[in-house]
């Protein structure tokens, strides 16, 4: 006889008018049970707009029984491989599904090392010399596969740029401060709320505070303890840099993602550091956690 593994329960999706559930809440480290980043916008029960889409997301959009023919757009933030790196195998799972209708994807340009999202689209999916040829179809709408219709942002954006739009939200994108890396915040409108994704920055960025003013929850990297190194402080923002911008912003919930090693080791000095400066409630971040 063979013996038969039960699968996975899934979990139940996150329920409302306009919620984020997240899908990854942790960074490129392996060794912490966390999927890397990767976000939903949850709208009365469907899957809406995916952000990011790094190391285990494939795995949790199953999990949270998301389907990948409600989604309306996917927004990349920047081209890190945990924040990237499962957008292929994402984009080959719509192969099964009953979607008909192109997938708007939105990223950022590109700049130095890095390509902009258009072109590692083409790196991955170019019929002849990309590294997933046999999926050319992503960029032409061939062979029983769904258009991608690819957009960039620009990464030096220093006001809101609009990046999506339709019947249900609104994302707008704007460029933010990773070190040497384009990278991209977004801010969604839907239901009546505003829901702000930092992805990964110093928070040195005062256009970004303004864009995301009084947002219902801001998610925010959560990579660092408040001496880093000079590498690390120059990608992410401090603990105590995190505090000043959602006070700044005035947002009205702050969650806490792409925790690390290094942050949650002292995480209760970081939220003391943070607290110094936000008094609203926070929320670190566990994968499938649905943030109403």
């Amino acid at each position: 006889m063979v013996a038969l593994i039960a699968p996975l329960q899934a979990r139940a999706a996150c329920t409302g008018p306009a919620v984020v559930q997240v899908l990854g809440s942790g960074g490129p480290d392996a060794d912490d049970a966390r999927a890397s980043s990767g976000y939903l916008l949850w709208m009365d029960g469907e899957a809406r707009l995916l952000v990011d889409a790094g190391g285990g997301v494939f795995l949790r959009f199953g999990e949270a029984k998301a389907k990948f023919e409600s989604l309306d757009a996917i927004a990349i933030t920047h081209l890190h491989a945990d924040h990237v790196g499962e957008l292929p195998v994402l984009l080959k799972s719509g192969f099964f599904s009953e979607r008909k209708r192109p997938i708007p994807i939105i990223g950022p340009t590109g700049g130095g090392q890095f390509p902009g999202m258009k072109e590692f689209m083409k790196a991955q999916f170019d019929k002849k010399r990309g590294a997933f040829r046999y999926l050319s179809g992503y960029l032409d709408g061939s062979g029983g596969s769904v258009r991608a219709d690819i957009m960039e942002i620009s990464a030096t954006a220093s006001s809101p740029k609009a990046a999506f739009g339709n019947e249900r939200f609104k994302l707008t994108a704007i460029g933010v401060k990773h070190g040497p890396v384009p990278a991209l915040g977004y801010v969604v409108e839907a239901g009546g709320k505003r829901m702000a994704f930092a992805g990964d920055q110093n928070g040195d960025n005062p256009a970004f505070a303004a864009a995301i003013k009084d947002a219902d929850v801001l998610v925010m990297d959560h990579a660092i303890p408040e001496m880093p190194d000079r590498t690390s402080g120059q990608l992410h923002a401090r603990p105590s840099e995190i505090g000043m911008l959602a006070a700044k912003a005035n947002v009205r919930q702050l969650v806490l993602s792409h925790n690390m090693a290094r942050s949650l080791g002292p995480l209760q000095d970081n939220l003391t550091l943070i607290k110094q400066h936000y008094k609203g409630p926070i929320k670190v971040a566990e994968d499938l956690m649905c943030v109403e």
